[in-house]
């Protein structure tokens, strides 16, 4: 199934895309919830809930372009994002003076900064150092601890696009890089969550970024150095994983600052970030507002 969270008429839920259209799955079975992370705690039963209710005769669609798709998990517990995880990407970061990892390098994204797939991103008044990062993301479906590689599938939600927004100097501000991949609008993800049944396969899909028709980045997942089951077996080693929490699982080369000169994203640029088998955000870049704001 493909499952969004979208906002219609003054109310937020969670749908089932079918084609072109939205199911509504709470209006279908009172049983489901609207928050998309208490769907995910239900389980098994609420999945199979869902699968009735999108071919239930009361079933009420709704077309895609009359609703404003939200990201799919718009509150997640976690927002965690692998840095260097393609070879080529490593390799143009060394260019630039940053070190080959030893292991898996992880991050937090301030959950904050979560976005929905066709929302503005703000360029931040603090900075000209606006980067895109196209990739895969992971959700989380099931609370687990200590979970091995081999059985890693078994806790997968499912599979959305997101765009690890970076501001390249505020990234160096900090070993942790938390700090230039936080700033609010900074992640976009979704446009739907796509569930393992339809997409069996997550390690030979290709990730791709276009700026303004322009294809920057193109890689498959295929050329991973760390594996979605090793991120989780990771992860996990050290602390409990949620159902909701979102795993960014890294970007291909290509991005802005490698770039001879470096290509900043400015106002009235336009991102698409697409994996296949899944879909594509797409983002116009504005300019952040003057003065503070709440």
């Amino acid at each position: 199934m493909k499952l969004a969270t979208y906002s219609a008429a003054g109310r937020d839920s969670i749908a089932a895309v079918v084609g072109d259209q939205l199911v509504d799955l709470p209006d279908a079975d009172s049983r489901i919830p609207r928050d998309m992370i208490e769907f995910l705690i239900g389980g098994v039963p609420l999945l199979d809930a869902a699968q009735r209710a999108v071919t239930a005769h009361h079933a009420v669609r709704m077309p895609l372009d009359r609703v404003h798709l939200l990201a799919p998990v718009p509150r997640p517990r976690k927002f965690l994002a692998i840095g260097l995880n393609y070879e080529r990407h490593v390799q143009e970061a060394e260019r630039r003076g940053v070190p080959r990892p030893t292991r898996q390098l992880w991050f937090n994204k301030q959950v904050t900064c979560i976005n929905g797939p066709f929302d503005p991103i703000v360029l931040p008044r603090v900075s000209e150092q606006l980067d895109y990062e196209a990739e895969l993301a992971v959700v989380i479906g099931t609370r687990c601890r200590h979970v091995r590689a081999a059985e890693a599938g078994d806790v997968i939600a499912g599979y959305m696009v997101c765009n690890d927004v970076s501001v390249r100097d505020w990234q160096r501000h900090t070993p942790t890089w938390t700090m230039g991949k936080s700033f609010d609008t900074h992640g976009p993800i979704g446009p739907w969550l796509v569930t393992p049944d339809e997409l069996p396969d997550p390690s030979s899909l290709v990730v791709r970024c276009f700026v303004n028709d322009e294809l920057r980045q193109e890689a498959s997942t295929s050329e991973f150095i760390y594996g979605i089951p090793q991120m989780i077996e990771y992860l996990s080693t050290a602390f409990t994983l949620e159902p909701g929490d979102v795993l960014a699982t890294g970007t291909p080369s290509g991005v802005g600052s490698a770039m001879n000169p470096p290509h900043w994203l400015r106002p009235g640029d336009v991102v698409r970030c697409e994996v296949d088998g899944i879909g594509a955000i797409e983002a116009a870049i504005v300019a952040e507002p003057p003065g503070d704001s709440a």
